[in-house]
């Protein structure tokens, strides 16, 4: 009797193996074939700068282990340095953020001119910053024991920023996350483990029903790309509890297991933002078709706090952030900037000098950011264009100027009776344009620099 009864345990695994691997099928290319137009994702496209905030129990290690501090992600050192799940499991009853303060921290990301905040509610670690009935790894098991995530919520609400909620597929702590599937046992865990995953991801939804985009991650490993039914289920469960919803491209995989994108070049997700720590490389003046996001760390490579970012190489400063928020914008894209809190909940003193620099930069020239698109001419070399129709005849194009030309000169493609003034955005002073031979303007630029970061100057344009 126990043989036979053996015997229909496996034949019962088998088919269940048999049966993941039939439901692989050629559909699970990109589905949103074009730029979505609703008010939600133009919501998304205007607001154009966005912080990230990574934050869990990697943030009480801070990069150190037994003495050693590591120049890695400070997110990952359970995975670089293979720890063992128990003992790094134990930091939950050391993380109690006493200092946390989400309304400073709005009014910290508002001053800094940020539009939305993309928040790890769960990272690769597996702990949840929300009392999630799912799990008993959640805050709930901490010593601080409060939901983080509600008055995060209601913090960003009351300050006009529009709060994005991250979630990692990934679960270094789930007894059914499997990151290769090697046996059909593998294969019903993992199926466990993904009914989880879109549990707690409605249960989110449910309980914040502000949050109006999802950000994925971690869809690398065998385990999902082999599967990529897996990211479908996950995305077709949220387009129908909420058909609104925001979703980036790392939520999918086709049945090549290619990641980011399909096989015909298109970017899973509603957005493209496969991006980290990178920018769109292109001089040419061609806007790319696509609505994307770029995430960027200030230190080299670490996400989550660590105690020390020199060790992992250059420091990013104010002025190379703003360019490449510029730069973004400049080509049609989201520039997000990530700050790492400390595990009491503060933030590092080099984030919010960097928060002090960059919002007295936005002040005066946020409105070359928001809203605006892509200048279809190639980059020239004293800066980037930015431009917004602010009628149906007429137009501003921005002219961020971060090299300065010696001749204090600045040609522009632009024929000078289109032109009805250009004003530099500092003084708000009116600048002299005078004209080449073939009609195109020449702007005079002021005798001083006023920004130490960039000057912006606005050329409204008559259509």
């Amino acid at each position: 009797m126990k043989n036979n009864n053996y015997y229909l345990f496996a034949v019962l695994i088998l088919m269940a193996f048999h049966s993941y691997a039939q439901e692989i099928k050629p559909q699970y290319n990109a589905t949103v074939l074009e730029k979505r137009n609703d008010p939600a994702m133009n919501r998304w496209r205007e607001n154009r700068f966005g912080q990230f905030i990574h934050w869990g129990l990697y943030a009480i290690p801070g990069g150190e282990w037994k003495g050693s501090i590591e120049p890695m992600a400070a997110e990952g050192i359970a995975h670089k340095l293979k720890i063992p799940g128990e003992e790094y499991a134990e930091l939950i009853h050391k993380f109690n953020p006493v200092n946390f303060d989400p309304e400073k921290w709005a009014a910290m990301d508002k001053a800094m001119g940020v539009k939305y905040v993309i928040i790890t509610t769960k990272h690769h670690e597996g702990f949840c910053l929300w009392p999630s009935k799912y799990t008993d790894y959640d805050i709930t098991s901490t010593p601080y024991q409060k939901d983080i995530l509600e008055p995060f919520v209601q913090a960003y609400k009351k300050a006009g920023i529009d709060v994005v909620f991250y979630y990692s597929i990934i679960d270094w702590n789930h007894k059914d996350y499997r990151s290769k599937i090697i046996s059909p046992a593998d294969s019903i865990a993992f199926g466990q483990y993904i009914k989880y995953a879109k549990n707690q991801l409605v249960e989110l939804l449910k309980n914040y029903p502000d949050i109006k985009t999802l950000w994925f991650d971690g869809q690398w490993e065998e385990s999902y790309k082999t599967n990529p039914q897996y990211g479908w289920e996950i995305e077709q469960t949220l387009r129908n509890f909420k058909p609104d919803i925001i979703i980036n491209n790392r939520v999918r995989l086709n049945v090549a297991g290619m990641i980011d994108h399909d096989s015909n070049g298109r970017h899973f997700g509603d957005y493209d933002a496969s991006f980290e720590r990178k920018l769109i490389e292109d001089t040419t003046g061609l806007m790319p078709t696509f609505d994307w996001e770029a995430c960027m760390t200030i230190p080299v490579n670490t996400w989550g706090y660590h105690k020390d970012w020199t060790i992992n190489g250059h420091v990013k400063s104010p002025r190379e952030l703003v360019e490449m928020l510029v730069k973004c914008s400049s080509m049609g894209g989201n520039f997000v900037l990530n700050f790492g809190p400390k595990p009491d909940g503060t933030i590092r003193t080099e984030e919010l000098e960097r928060a002090k620099v960059i919002g007295d930069w936005m002040k005066v020239n946020g409105e070359a950011i928001y809203a605006t698109e892509g200048f279809p001419y190639p980059k020239p070399v004293w800066g980037y264009y930015t431009q917004k129709h602010i009628s149906a005849n007429e137009k501003i194009v921005y002219l961020h100027i971060f090299n300065r030309p010696a001749t204090g000169l600045i040609n522009i493609p632009i024929q000078k009776d289109e032109i009805v003034e250009a004003t530099l955005l500092f003084i708000k002073d009116k600048i002299e344009i005078t004209v080449l031979a073939d009609g195109t303007a020449v702007l005079r630029l002021p005798a001083k620099q006023y920004s130490d970061i960039a000057d912006v100057i606005a050329v409204k344009l008559k259509m």
